[in-house]
């Protein structure tokens, strides 16, 4: 189904439009691993794809033993990769479950990281997954210059994955993240490195995306006026300057890039400018994201909400 189309339903597939990654989630989820490879061979010199690809098999595949497997019967990089980024995820899950075994399963993720990326050393994608481990252990690296609060964090690791590609879409969200109130971090430290991260950008880069994802962590219902927010200059200047450059280039992108309209979708509708919101919405189609509508309730309600409020046909039971 085409960005651009609506049916009457949302689809929530992480895969979106990459119908290649479609069918290997399928086959993933049917114990076979063929697609799988397939569709990491061919993103082997396109990093982003590579990440993004290569995370969403990840969440397919975390629950079965289909990585090791791999591993076990045709070792190679695209199978190394695929392991860590499964031992990630299962870290991370347990370590936020609060689950004792988390301890045992970091030091196994860190393990295939490294196999990995000794398998691929021009591939920042294992350093990235180390680099979202990386809240676990709390690394207090000093920060650079130019940060008001000069928080410390894992600046080493993101330096290095910068060498290998600067401008890494998920290397800076999960670097962002790593100073989220909910993982040791403060309001403060986030907005400064989001801040920091996004004015080192293009103008047309998604990273410009990154204060209004901040905004979003930052979300509290029992603030005053929280829901206005959005409606103040700074953020609507923030919101409309991603529309104005980021937002035209989405038509040039192989797949549809869900999860950064999601966030521009919405921080345009609830700064009140519906007209652009609405064309946000009308490029993603069906395809929808839990971010960052779950932040601020169930989030078809809410993906449903802006629809509306913006004039576009919403779910047919809703």
């Amino acid at each position: 189904m085409p960005a651009g189309s609506f049916e009457g339903q949302y689809v929530w597939s992480p895969a979106a439009d990459d119908r290649a990654l479609a069918r290997a989630c399928m086959d993933v989820r049917a114990g076979r691993y063929l697609s799988a490879h397939e569709v990491l061979r061919e993103t082997r010199r396109d990093f982003e794809l590579r990440a993004h690809r290569s995370l969403v098999l990840a969440s397919e595949a975390a629950g079965t033993d289909l990585a090791e497997r791999w591993l076990a019967e045709e070792p190679g990089p695209d199978a190394a990769l695929l392991w860590a980024r499964v031992a990630m995820l299962r870290t991370l899950r347990m370590a936020d479950a609060g689950d004792r075994r988390a301890g045992a399963l970091e030091r196994i993720a860190r393990t295939a990281c490294e196999r990995a990326a000794k398998l691929a050393p021009e591939d920042p994608t294992p350093w990235v997954a180390r680099l979202a481990l990386a809240r676990l252990d709390r690394p207090q690296d000093p920060a650079p210059q130019g940060l008001l609060t000069s928080p410390t964090g894992p600046w080493y690791l993101f330096a290095h994955v910068l060498r290998l590609d600067p401008w890494h879409r998920e290397a800076h969200h999960r670097f962002l993240s790593f100073f989220f109130t909910r993982y040791g971090g403060s309001s403060s430290a986030s907005w400064d490195v989001a801040a920091f991260l996004s004015q080192r950008a293009a103008a047309s880069s998604p990273l410009r995306l990154l204060p209004l994802v901040a905004l979003v962590e930052d979300y509290n219902p029992d603030t005053p006026l929280a829901d206005h927010t959005w409606e103040q200059p700074q953020w609507i200047t923030a919101a409309t300057g991603v529309h104005r450059n980021w937002f035209p280039t989405v038509a040039g992108y192989r797949f549809t890039p869900v999860v950064d309209l999601a966030y521009l979708a919405h921080a345009l509708f609830m700064a009140k400018h519906e007209f652009e919101a609405r064309e946000v919405l009308t490029a993603m189609g069906p395809y929808a994201s839990r971010m960052p509508w779950s932040a601020f309730g169930d989030p078809e309600e809410q993906l449903t909400k802006a629809r509306r409020a913006c004039g576009l046909p919403v779910p047919h039971a809703l």
